[in-house]
């Protein structure tokens, strides 16, 4: 099976070519190298590589900075699953894009469900919400819309490693307490991708993230705990806060714990408490 990865150094882009099988032949390209906003580039790597399944890890991922340039975000949120649906749909290969607890508006109190009403808070959002529909709506019978949520690993940019940073750096650290989701370790979702590429029956929209419930305080005060237990450092103690007293330019769901029994069932995998592979990312990390 020929696959082309875009986004191949993020985070999950990364974790799927490392878990690749025997019987995946893997073409990785980097925004560097692919700006899958570029339809142009887009249709002419597509038609080189002739790839039996795309995943699309390519995102723009600054949710913050997103508020500021949200043409930008667009480009690669929305307009780059575009573009990779129309070349895949012109070769006959399917699609699995990746996106986001954050097209929610975090105001449920149970687990959202794949079609659940979809409600951004942020231009982050709205963008990635905007790539989902261009997937569905060009690709409707070869495409799989992944949604995921608090992604880490022990390579990138992301919350564990700044919370070790700063764990470094200071005495203490306030966390946001009233913010509830899942951590999801990049492993776990390239699992569920090469699940799912090997499966042509599955598509439309499905929910993976570890299991466990937790909030951005309760994660922190894990990654203290797991960093302590590794290594004799001091580990700055951790204080909660609310979400008012660490305002941010982009709004967050409040709440974005995603139903993924389906997905589960799909594809007969049972999805890791998120502290069990926090423990064994914090490993690596530390033999690193």
């Amino acid at each position: 099976m020929r696959i082309l990865v875009t986004g191949s150094t993020g985070q999950v882009g990364r974790a799927f070519i490392v878990a690749a099988p025997p019987w995946a032949q893997i073409h990785a390209v980097t925004h560097a190298v692919l700006d899958i906003g570029d339809a142009g580039a887009v249709d002419s790597c597509v038609e080189a590589s002739r790839p039996d399944v795309i995943v699309n890890a390519a995102a723009y991922t600054a949710v913050d900075r997103a508020e500021s340039e949200p043409d930008a975000a667009r480009r690669v949120n929305a307009e780059g699953p575009a573009n990779l649906a129309r070349a895949a749909a012109r070769i006959g290969s399917r699609l699995l894009h990746l996106s986001t607890d954050f097209v929610f508006d975090g105001q449920s109190s149970c687990p959202y469900q794949p079609d659940s009403p979809t409600n951004p808070l942020s231009v982050y959002g709205v963008t990635k919400l905007g790539g989902e529909v261009a997937v569905r709506e060009l690709l409707p019978d070869r495409s799989v819309i992944l949604r995921t949520a608090w992604v880490y690993d022990s390579q990138g940019r992301n919350f564990l490693l700044t919370m070790l940073r700063l764990m470094r750096e200071r005495d203490m650290v306030r966390v946001v307490a009233d913010q509830v989701g899942t951590p999801t370790a990049a492993r776990s979702i390239a699992e569920v991708l090469w699940g799912i590429a090997g499966r042509p029956d599955i598509k439309g929209v499905h929910h993976w993230t570890d299991s466990g419930v937790a909030s951005w305080y309760d994660f922190a005060v894990a990654i203290a705990e797991e960093w302590a237990h590794r290594s004799s450092a001091a580990v700055a103690r951790v204080m909660p806060i609310g979400t008012a007293d660490y305002p941010t330019p982009a709004k967050r769901p409040r709440f974005s714990v995603l139903d993924k029994s389906a997905t589960s069932a799909a594809l007969s995998l049972t999805p890791p408490h998120w502290r069990e592979n926090l423990r064994q990312v914090i490993g690596e990390i530390a033999v690193a």
